[in-house]
């Protein structure tokens, strides 16, 4: 039971007296040297949560569930929307395909510290290479299966696995797309060669093993099962690279302590869900949501986590949330746009066991949240975090009994328990600017970047001071702690002088009934330094807004010195492989 009843008492305690207050949320999971103490100052500055004690995060995610009597319970439902298959995995069952692989893993080699590379869409699979990387402490580098032999290779030379697991295919929609072709191209050019590779073998797709080199996975999978090897604290867990929204790609490792300790706080603080509840992600396993909220937080909690292969429509979300009384639905304002989309063709839905809809990973619009709220008849909320942090640096807390001011339901929430956000004002006249955060981060966040062979600290991230964690995030922060925000730092247009965010101004093209999405990036301008170009995708191509209506409808809001004149439409906007608009290549058009 949470001790706090409100945002406040929960937020001081955290603020006020942060060694007790980690210490008892520390209580959450099973340690075999419990804490002694929360947070430590390591010699490169950075810090570390929880030195000194020891646990395995498998176990705290697996085996303590089975242990206690939850074994027959659900841990994963694997729905593939490419094949239309689903999978029912329970505690028991996960457990000896876990512990097997796991033995598998070390008759391969891999010990502790070793790193394996994990290029595998969500699949159950996936999972079970995840936790048995964890069960004998290798850390796992999971990155995206669409990727081309080029990118790959790049990932393969920055963290050296000893092991690569693979499936023999991952799905471009409903077309099966061999996997074996862009490893052997990413390893004939990539300086480093793995030890082995291990392939998933799927029966849309099978793949033809390579003699010495390749082992079927699920041969694997019966070796003799293996113990939790007891870990540090502030041992890696995982390797995982940011999107590159923001220039090259950089690996965040996250530790094990700090890790189980966010993650079970935040499901029952953050998402109000308690051990046997059922929780939902559309993520890919590949991105930060899918490692935070599609293993770890729902299996440290005694969860039952819902898992998603592919793009899910609106009736398969539909589907899912009756088929297994989901009680919490985490996905993306992209996600939702499609379901936006096909759902002019369905009705309403009512599910009774659902009990709350998370939207991140880019900014979502009031527009259409409150579509969101209409539709499936639930609260909806957006909440803001990073790769870097792991879990939300703000949202709305669903475990706490304390009503939410309705004036907070379409801003991205309040700082979470460890994050004290601070603005720096872009002048001195203004209250928005760039959001920092004070050091030390909370448990959860990021122990380092993996650069050269090495856990460094994360300098890039730090303000001239070294006191404070930069975001490249722009918002303000009102009397009632509620942040809002208003873009990443070089989405800010500077119009004669004058700043606006292209937030704002999509917020206002994005309440237009024909438009599904948009995205608004400064161009130069000869006499006022920069523009704002708005990129606009219709609802209907055959009917799209005039240029008029949505350029009238921001000089009406905003005022004419906005000065946006030109609106570009556009078929589809161009994202990143996580979902997430590039902005930078549209102010390049």
């Amino acid at each position: 039971m949470l001790p706090w009843t409100t945002y406040e008492a929960m937020y001081d305690a955290a603020i006020n007296q942060p060694e007790q207050f980690w210490l008892d949320a520390a209580q959450r999971v099973t340690w075999e040297q419990p804490p002694v103490t929360a947070y430590h100052t390591r010699t490169d500055g950075w810090h570390d949560w929880f030195a000194g004690a020891t646990l395995n995060t498998c176990h705290n995610a697996v085996d303590r569930h089975v242990e206690s009597g939850r074994g027959m319970q659900a841990a994963l439902i694997w729905h593939s929307c490419a094949t239309n298959e689903r999978q029912i995995i329970t505690y028991q069952e996960l457990l000896g395909r876990v512990s097997g692989f796991a033995g598998g893993l070390q008759s391969l080699g891999v010990g502790q510290g070793d790193h394996v590379l994990i290029v595998m869409p969500t699949m159950v699979e996936t999972v079970i290479a995840m936790l048995a990387c964890a069960r004998i402490g290798a850390v796992h580098v999971v990155v995206f299966a669409g990727y081309a032999g080029a990118e790959l290779a790049q990932r393969i030379d920055d963290v050296a696995p000893k092991v690569i697991i693979i499936a023999s295919c991952s799905f471009q929609g409903q077309k099966a797309v061999p996997s074996t072709p862009v490893l052997n191209e990413a390893l004939a050019t990539a300086r480093h060669r793995p030890q082995a590779c291990v392939v998933a073998q799927r029966t849309a797709c099978p793949a033809a093993l390579m003699p010495a080199r390749d082992h079927d996975f699920h041969t694997l999978e019966h070796s003799a099962a293996v113990d939790p090897f007891i870990l540090r604290s502030e041992d890696p867990l995982y390797i995982l690279h940011t999107s590159g929204t923001t220039g090259k790609a950089k690996g965040i490792v996250r530790d094990n302590g700090g890790h189980a300790v966010a993650m079970a706080l935040s499901m029952d603080l953050i998402y109000g869900c308690k051990p046997g509840d059922t929780f939902l992600t559309t993520s890919d396993l590949g991105w930060v949501v899918g490692h935070s909220y599609g293993v770890y937080a729902p299996l440290i909690s005694g969860c039952t986590s819902v898992i998603v292969e592919g793009g899910a429509s609106a009736s398969a979300i539909r589907a899912l949330c009756s088929d297994y009384k989901i009680r919490c639905l985490f996905t993306t304002p992209t996600q939702m746009r499609l379901m936006r989309q096909e759902s002019r063709h369905l009705s309403g839905v009512i599910l009774p066991a659902l009990a709350h809809i998370f939207v991140a990973g880019e900014y979502a619009d009031p527009t259409l949240l409150d579509w969101a709220r209409s539709y499936f008849r639930k609260p909806v909320v957006n909440h803001w975090w990073q790769t870097e942090t792991g879990w939300s640096i703000t949202a709305h807390f669903f475990g706490l009994s304390e009503q939410e001011p309705a004036s907070l339901k379409n801003d991205i929430g309040r700082p979470a328990p460890g994050f004290d956000p601070v603005i720096v004002p872009c002048h001195p006249d203004e209250p928005c600017g760039e959001i920092i955060l004070s050091l030390p981060l909370p448990p959860g966040c990021l122990a380092g970047i993996w650069k050269d062979g090495a856990i460094h600290a994360p300098a890039v991230y730090l303000d001239e001071t070294g006191r404070y964690y930069r975001t490249f995030d722009e918002g303000m922060i009102d009397a009632t702690r509620a942040v809002h925000m208003l873009g990443r730092s070089d989405d800010v247009i500077k119009v004669a002088g004058r700043r606006i965010s292209g937030v704002q101004i999509e917020k206002i093209i994005a309440s237009h009934p024909a438009v599904h999405s948009c995205a608004v990036v400064a161009v130069p301008d000869d006499l006022r330094g920069q523009r704002p170009v708005a990129y606009v995708v219709p609802l209907d191509a055959a009917s799209p807004p005039s240029c008029e209506e949505i350029t009238g409808a921001v000089s009406l809001a905003l005022g004419r010195w906005v000065g946006l004149r030109e609106v570009r439409f556009v078929e589809h906007l161009p994202t990143t492989v996580s979902g997430k608009i590039k902005r930078r290549h549209l102010s390049a058009c």
